[in-house]
Formats: C-alpha cells, sequence, structure tokens
C-alpha cells in the first residue's frame, strides 16, 4: 500500500539515489515520506476524465457534451411531482426524508457522463491521477471553484465531506471504507489512500464525493448555536451546484433557483445544463392524485413507472389535441433487479427449496397480459439489458472463477442456465405447483388442513407483503391466490412512507417489492447490496440478509477484476450464483422510459442515452408555454374535475 505512512523504506532507498536528486530535494525542504515516493517512482498521468469501461469518448480540450444544446436558452420553471414527503435537508445524515433535488446543491469532483456508462469528466477536479496499483488517487481542485457565498473550494471542504460522510451515514462509511486517509499534498491537491491495491473502481467512487463547506456546517446558525451535522434540518445549507433551495413548505414542496453566476457555468462539463431558473418540488401523498394533478396542469412531467396507467389513463384531452406529448424513449442503462425479496432473517426462508417454490407460483404471463398491457419483459438477471447477464452455461474465466467456490453453490449453477418459470397454460401452471409442493415436502413443509405446516415446529407459513403504494396491492392479490393454492397464508399491508422506511431499516418485514440498480461497471456497491457485512447494519441495502460466503468471495472478485473483461465473467458468475439460490422472486422490466409532459419544453436532438435528461438537459420554450397559455383559457377539462380539484390538491 503506497501511503503517506508507509514511506519509510521509501525514504531510505531515496537517500541511495544519485547526489543530484538528492540535492534537489534537500534543497526544496526537509525530507517527507510523500516527497521521498515522488522523488524515487515516476509520476502518475493526470486524467482529465475516468471511464471503467473504455477510452472516454471526449478530449481535454472538448467543448461540451453531444447531448446538450450550448446555446439553450435559460428561464422558465419545471414542476415535478414526488409521492411521499420530507422533512430534512442535510443529505450527510440518514435520518429522515431527504427532500428531492438537493443533489443540485452540490458540486462533485467528477461529472457522471449521460451518454457513457460508468465514465466522469473533471468538475470540482481539474485533474485527477493515481497509480498503477490504484494504491491512492490525487485530485488537482480548479482555483475558480466557489461556494454560493463566494468563499473558495478548497482541499479543506473535500478532507472534511469524506469524514463527515463516513461518520454520519453507516451505509456512506461502508461504501468508503478502503478510504483509509487523505490528505493535502499540494496547492489545491488532494489524496485519499486506499488499504488495498487493485481496485479500478476507487478513484472515480472518490470523483463522485458530493463536496460540503467546512466553514458552513462547522459555523453556527443564525441562533448563534452550533451546526449539528448529524441531526435533520430544514435550514437550506450552503452549496455550490447550479441551483439553491430558495422557498420551502415543509413535507409539500421546495423550490430551487438557478444560481445565474454558478462558478461551472462555462465549464464544458456543465455548458448547456441547468436551463430552468426554477424547479419545483410538490409532493403528494397519493398516486393517482399526484397524476390528476399532472392531467389538471399542476406538474409538467411524469415520468410514468405504472403500467396499467400508462395502457388507459393517458388519452385525456389535452394529449388529443397535442398540449401534452406523450412518448417512449429508449436507453442503454441497465435494468437491474426488482422482485418480491424474502427477508432471510426469517427462519421460514432459511431453506433454498422454499424461496424456489414462491417463485414456480408467480405467474408472470397472466400479470403481463391482464395488468401490465404486455408491457413488460420478464427479469432473467440482476444484471439485465447489459453484457453483465449470465447466459447459457459458464465457459472460460467465468468458470475459473466459479469453480473456486464450487463446493458452496448449488449445483446448478455449472448445469442449467437459469429461467424463470413460463406459463403458457393451465397445464404449465399445474405443473409449476406440483413442482412447488415436491420442494416444499423436501423442505419439511406439509399440508395441513389446508394449511402449509412445518413438520418440526407446526409453524404455517404465514407472509406478509409489506408495500408503500396502493399500485402494488392488485399486482400482490393474484400471486396471493396462487399462494394460497400451497397452503401458504399470504397477506398484504399498505403502510405510510415514513413507517415503510422505518420498518425496512430494521429489517421489519416478510417480504416487499425492491429494486437493486445497477450500472455497467459494478463494484463497490456489491458489497452494500449482498455482502455479510452488510446484512445486520441497520438501514444497509443488503435487505434480504445474505450472509454467503461465496457470494463475498466472489464480490472481491468483481471488485479486484484487473480488467473489463475480468470483471464480465466475475459479475456473471455472481449473477448466477444470486439467481440459483432465489433469494427473490424476479419481477419484470422495461428497456425504455415512459414519459408524458406539457408542451412548453425542448430538448436537444439527441438525448442522452443513459436516460431522458429531464431536466438537466432540457429548456423552456418561452413560445410554446405562451401559445400553451392561451390554448387553457377555456378550461378543456372536464367540469367536475376543476371543481373538486381546488378542494383536494391543498389536502394531498
Amino acid at each position: 500500500m503506497q501511503t503517506r505512512r508507509s514511506g519509510i523504506l521509501r525514504v531510505c532507498a531515496f537517500i541511495k539515489q544519485a547526489a543530484v536528486i538528492a540535492g534537489a530535494v534537500l534543497a526544496a525542504g526537509p525530507l517527507t515520506a510523500a516527497s521521498a515516493q515522488q522523488a524515487a517512482e515516476p509520476l502518475a498521468p493526470k486524467h482529465h476524465a475516468l471511464s471503467l469501461i473504455s477510452t472516454p469518448k471526449y478530449p481535454p480540450d472538448f467543448k461540451h457534451f453531444d447531448y446538450v444544446n450550448p446555446q439553450a436558452p435559460k428561464g422558465g420553471e419545471a414542476r415535478l411531482g414526488v409521492f411521499g414527503f420530507y422533512d430534512n435537508f442535510n443529505i450527510l445524515t440518514f435520518k429522515g426524508r431527504h427532500a428531492s433535488g438537493l443533489g443540485l446543491m452540490y458540486d462533485s469532483l467528477m461529472e457522471d457522463s449521460l451518454e457513457e456508462p460508468s465514465t466522469s469528466y473533471g468538475l470540482l477536479a481539474e485533474w485527477v491521477s493515481y497509480p498503477k496499483d490504484f494504491s491512492s488517487a490525487t485530485f488537482k481542485l480548479r482555483e475558480e471553484a466557489r461556494w454560493h457565498d463566494g468563499k473558495p473550494v478548497t482541499v479543506e471542504d473535500v478532507i472534511f465531506s469524506l469524514n463527515a460522510f463516513k461518520k454520519g451515514d453507516p451505509a456512506y462509511a461502508f461504501y468508503y471504507k478502503n478510504v483509509i486517509d487523505v490528505k493535502k499534498t499540494g496547492p489545491r491537491e488532494v489524496t485519499f489512500y486506499f488499504d488495498v491495491k487493485g481496485n479500478r473502481e476507487l478513484p472515480m467512487i472518490i470523483g463522485q464525493l458530493s463536496i460540503l463547506p467546512k466553514h458552513y456546517w462547522t459555523g453556527k446558525d443564525k441562533d448563534g448555536k452550533p451546526r449539528d451535522i448529524s441531526a435533520t434540518t430544514m435550514t437550506p445549507p450552503l452549496g455550490s451546484g447550479p441551483y439553491r433551495i430558495v422557498k420551502t413548505n415543509p413535507g409539500k414542496s421546495v423550490v430551487f433557483e438557478r444560481v445565474k453566476d454558478y462558478w461551472a457555468r462555462d465549464l464544458p462539463v456543465q455548458r448547456g445544463k441547468h436551463n430552468f431558473d426554477r424547479i419545483r418540488y410538490d409532493y403528494y401523498r397519493d398516486n393517482q392524485v399526484l397524476f390528476e394533478a399532472f392531467k389538471a396542469g399542476e406538474l409538467d412531467f411524469m415520468n410514468e413507472n405504472n403500467s396499467k396507467r400508462w395502457g388507459t389513463a393517458y388519452n385525456f384531452q389535452a394529449v388529443k389535441d397535442g398540449r401534452v406529448i406523450v412518448r417512449t424513449i429508449n436507453h442503454i442503462r441497465g435494468a437491474g433487479m426488482q422482485g418480491f425479496i424474502f427477508n432471510l432473517r426469517r427462519t421460514k426462508f432459511a431453506d433454498r427449496r422454499v424461496r424456489q417454490a414462491f417463485n414456480l407460483v408467480f405467474d408472470f404471463e397472466w400479470s403481463n397480459k391482464h395488468l401490465f398491457y404486455g408491457q413488460y419483459k420478464r427479469t432473467n438477471s440482476y444484471f439485465a439489458n447489459t453484457e453483465l447477464a449470465a447466459k447459457g452455461l459458464p465457459q472460460g474465466r467465468e468458470l475459473e472463477i466459479l469453480n473456486e467456490v464450487r463446493d458452496l453453490v448449488p449445483e446448478e449453477v455449472f448445469t442449467k442456465e437459469y429461467r424463470n418459470p413460463v406459463f403458457k397454460s393451465p397445464a404449465d401452471n399445474r405443473k409449476a405447483r406440483r413442482q412447488a409442493l415436491k420442494l416444499l415436502a423436501e423442505a419439511g413443509w406439509e399440508i395441513r388442513n389446508n394449511v402449509l405446516t412445518n413438520v418440526k415446529t407446526g409453524e404455517p407459513m404465514q407472509v406478509e407483503f409489506l408495500l408503500v403504494s396502493k399500485a402494488f396491492e392488485r399486482i400482490i392479490i393474484p400471486y396471493i391466490q396462487n399462494l394460497k393454492q400451497l397452503g401458504i397464508q399470504a397477506t398484504v399491508r399498505v403502510v405510510d412512507s415514513a413507517q415503510y422506511k422505518r420498518r425496512r431499516d430494521n429489517f421489519d418485514f416478510d417480504m416487499i417489492v425492491w429494486t437493486f440498480q445497477q450500472s455497467h461497471s459494478p463494484g463497490n456497491e456489491q458489497r452494500e447490496f449482498w455482502g455479510s457485512q452488510a446484512a445486520d447494519r441497520k438501514g444497509s441495502r443488503n435487505l434480504i440478509g445474505i450472509k454467503n460466503p461465496a457470494i463475498d468471495k466472489l464480490i472481491d472478485r468483481v471488485i479486484f477484476a484487473k480488467d473489463r473483461a475480468e470483471l464480465v465473467a466475475a459479475t456473471r458468475a455472481l449473477d448466477r450464483v444470486l439467481l440459483w439460490n432465489y433469494y427473490l422472486v424476479p419481477n419484470w422490466h422495461v428497456p425504455y422510459d415512459r414519459i408524458a409532459y406539457w408542451n412548453k419544453f425542448k430538448h436537444p436532438k439527441t438525448l442522452p442515452k443513459l436516460g431522458d435528461g429531464f431536466p438537466t438537459v432540457w429548456w423552456w420554450d418561452a413560445a410554446s408555454a405562451a401559445k400553451l397559455a392561451e390554448a387553457r383559457k377555456p378550461a378543456s377539462e372536464p367540469s367536475w374535475f376543476s371543481q373538486i380539484w381546488q378542494a383536494i390538491k391543498g389536502v394531498f
């Protein structure tokens, strides 16, 4: 490990070097471990961008991203709807519910590209360098970087931010656990030291760190009291990003205003972006009311995730006459994995055969036809819609990796390609049910008086699906009917978002619906999803409670992959082992975004490949907005709606 604290041997080696080098260093001042290391080793290249997949598309002197309009006009407002509520503006703590849009207030060392997976370019950082063994990473801050109060962004702010995140949120502490030290190593230069070598992802992970103002968080509030970085707050904090909070209605709305003298507005990574003068988030306790607000023109943009609504509800008058645009946009994002996840902390789910039985009786084909209007594909991989998804039988490097854990994984990993059951006829359903009952019997369960019962303990198989959205009830209820055919007593409970978060953070559930988002270059976050060390940590994303030594080993193979080919092989191996352990009942996905918006916006001809880019690269079109306002003067919505809308929108 190359750190300043491990430089004693390097000092000795340095003293033995040529007198010219020694004299030059001694003339510069006292010898330190850092200076010895720099003299003994060639300087690492300085990178304007990082990519975990290939060479970054844009050179150091690029002018702007291709998916922006550098001449986009500034102005107007974008109004977005959010389901739930908020009670916290402090991103340093996991307590409470963070307001949407807080990322607009902060800059990170590097800015992710929206068209190149796992690629980022310097934002606060002018460049980044790292040695060949990836044991450290050095960033140089731009001299012009400023906070909204005009003070410069400093190395001390970067050091403070890392330490604050590690202390404030257990998830961040786990994510940054390989960063063992951070030091100021030159004018506007900061170096992060890692306790491992060969982790190619660590420089990029650090580059994504949101930088916070030390002078603000260590200062005092308007009442003269020291600020508590571990507490929730409803006071808008200081930032350095393109927007600041200007108006709040606690729990109901928050308004961000564009910072007109934003320090990075002319940098290539920001040019043509952040064009709205104001971005407003309105909160609703009911998704249907949120949709009605959009129909009424109270909200401007919908990224629709409800298949029934997409299939049946976007036929109102504003859509018919062109005032609302409805469309799909293809993307290259990984679909990840959404599923009905088991809480393995419940002993009834400990046996893999029990979990497999649950999967065998979920009739996706029926749901897709009758509930989803044929819009979805069944998900057969934790890394769906990417090259990382396991296919066929393991071969080559992937097989070599799996052989290292062969005694710890199901034999099917090597002999069968994972596929979810497919129901094309009633006969398929009967066959799956017979197979499920056989598996349950092998696991020690039998049906007594129509109730699946544990043979040894006499415990009935009772399962509660905990939901936060009523929209999922219509999906769960048919599934429950199928489970009852196995003697499983399943119920649904819908709770508010606060109770749901509390129960989720404390692992107080049997089964929930959850999504594990995946990138094109997985890494350290896999420990948080499936790693044994995260299983018992409250608030972690290992909601399933997986403690599997084979998976821990495979996660390390992913993290420490030496190149892209090895990363792909290791990820496919991990995918297979996760699938064949039946930790969840896989759901579904679509390879496109479903969006609807009032016709008063424009966007670049080429939208980013990783999403629709709203509101980041879109802009307000004054002429279209004026035309729309004129068309809306005589209300075209049903009269009953216009009469009740004012009465209900304040309640929700």
